[in-house]
């Protein structure tokens, strides 16, 4: 075993967004490619990760809307055509598995498989006939799991984690990067559809449900996390209430009077026409109204502050459990701009220089905006393959649209902003106008002069601009000084003077040009 000064050398090394790289460290790149399988009462997904980052891509993602566990509660066995269409969808997962290379996959199942009476049979046929080999995890170990893919994308999440499914409800507690206590409960919509005598009985078994689960738990006014298909077709649903202009259901956020407000408005809608306006799966939308009545109650007896959208569940949780504990203390937001910095860019490790030479602009920036520059400057030459005449609006798409965990709706309009303006000076008539309503203005001026900022350092040297000069930046006299080194001045041609002036006149700033030590 390393000696405690070695751990705490590599504890430096690998510290801040800018450390060390870990693609190359064996027990990351193990991960470069794994393949998760969900077994779920309602759904079976393959998902296939690739990617050492922080924030992992989906390589491969399949769901088949088996009913495995519909009708569950009043038979206590798998549902027959649910089970063949779980099992073909295993079979062909199998199959792509092999396919591309990927180590064996990993099968999970959950409560339907966990509850029925044939679960043995059905994963002795599954071996026997695909060679894959199903884990069936109690309750307890469902809601660890959701949990953790809520943290996968969210390293400071703090609150509940709900997690709903075909035939049961988890929740866990999250906070410092830990899970906490766990429970399950029979609440998934299957069993809803059991309970007899009509929805006043119904509701009173979710009630005494969760009071029981809210007492255990002892929360009230807490944040809570929500996962699941049904949880996420609600928050898809209040979108489009809200004529909400970024449908990107991670980090989507609600407030408890949003929420009854969708829940009214789903209830006295025609579903087919919900299902047509969203592109909702028939199979999903049948489940919606239960799981809106769940909702109803969680949201009256815990008394959440507010309601998060996480599309990272228990899959992810799955690749957060492979995950060594360096790779769990990244930001996720910037090991994903790495990995992409890294691939698409043409000058990899440049983004590093740009971000250090700009920093004297943003000294007194808050540590959540420091984050979103070094996400920017990683990110300002990815789209270099775009045609010029689209490159600007790729940029804001990459960012607004992105599989990137640990970034809010208005951290990706903002990181778009500045992105698009580090390709185009003016956001004036642009497509994406909608979404900067998301932004203060304020905001959007910060948005610009970052982009600004990042179209002259990339002009300006693209290789080392801390020789060529460094920026001094006085925001009470409002002075923006380049001081150039004489290699500088040779660079400080037209197009860099033109775009340096583009800098001055959004900071609203008197330049200052001199030669002279940096």
């Amino acid at each position: 075993m390393a000696g405690s000064a070695d751990m705490l050398d590599a504890a430096h090394d690998d510290a801040g967004p800018f450390g060390r790289a870990l693609f190359d460290d064996p027990s990351v790149r193990a991960l470069s490619r794994v393949g998760v399988v969900d077994v779920g009462s309602n759904s079976v997904r393959m998902v296939v990760f690739d990617g050492a980052a922080r924030s992992p891509a989906y390589f491969y993602n399949e769901k088949v809307m088996a009913g495995l566990g519909k009708g569950l509660a009043e038979t206590g066995r798998l549902n027959p055509e649910g089970a063949k269409r779980a099992l073909a969808a295993l079979k062909r997962f199998a199959l792509l598995a092999e396919g591309m290379g990927i180590s064996p996959l990993s099968v999970v199942a959950t409560a339907a498989v966990r509850e029925a009476e044939d679960g043995p049979a059905f994963q002795e046929q599954v071996l026997r006939e695909t060679g894959l080999k199903i884990f069936v995890i109690d309750g307890d170990e469902e809601a660890r799991l959701s949990a953790q893919g809520v943290l996968l994308g969210w390293p400071d999440a703090k609150g509940i984690v709900c997690d709903i499914g075909g035939n049961s409800m988890e929740l866990a507690r999250i906070g410092g990067g830990k899970v906490g206590r766990r429970m399950t409960s029979p609440l998934g919509p299957f069993r809803l559809q059991q309970v007899e005598g009509g929805p006043k009985k119904r509701q009173e078994h979710i009630q005494k449900i969760l009071r029981q689960m809210q007492g255990e738990f002892d929360s009230r006014g807490e944040r809570i996390y929500l996962v699941g298909g049904s949880w996420r077709v609600i928050a898809r649903l209040d979108m489009e209430r809200r004529n909400y202009p970024l449908t990107v259901l991670h980090e989507y956020r609600m407030t408890p009077k949003s929420v009854i407000d969708t829940l009214d408005w789903i209830a006295a809608s025609d579903l087919t026409m919900l299902r047509a306006r969203t592109g909702t799966g028939a199979e999903r939308m049948e489940l919606v109204p239960l799981a809106s009545e769940v909702l109803r109650e969680l949201v009256t007896i815990f008394k959440p502050s507010e309601i998060d959208i996480s599309s990272y569940g228990i899959r992810e949780g799955m690749l957060y459990e492979q995950m060594p504990e360096k790779l769990r203390a990244r930001d996720p937001l910037i090991e994903a701009c790495r990995a992409s910095e890294a691939t698409q860019a043409r000058l990899p490790g440049f983004g590093k220089k740009l971000y250090t030479f700009l920093q004297p602009l943003f000294k007194s920036a808050s540590p959540d905006r420091h984050r979103l520059i070094k996400a920017a400057c990683l990110l300002h030459d990815t789209s270099w393959r775009t045609h010029p005449d689209y490159r600007a609006e790729s940029c804001f798409d990459n960012a607004t649209r992105a599989n990137l965990g640990g970034l809010d709706h208005t951290g990706r309009v903002f990181l778009g902003l500045a992105l698009l303006h580090r390709y185009k000076n003016s956001r004036a008539g642009s497509r994406m106008e909608p979404l900067f309503r998301l932004l203060t203005e304020e905001e959007m001026t910060e948005a610009e002069v970052l982009g600004k900022a990042m179209r002259f350092g990339a002009m300006f040297s693209i290789d080392h601009p801390e020789e060529a000069g460094s920026l001094h930046w006085t925001p009470k006299k409002r002075v923006l000084e380049l001081r150039l080194t004489e290699r500088g001045v040779g660079l400080m041609g037209e197009v860099a003077q033109a775009r340096f002036n583009a800098l001055v006149v959004s900071l609203k700033a008197t330049p200052k040009i001199t030669l002279g030590r940096c």
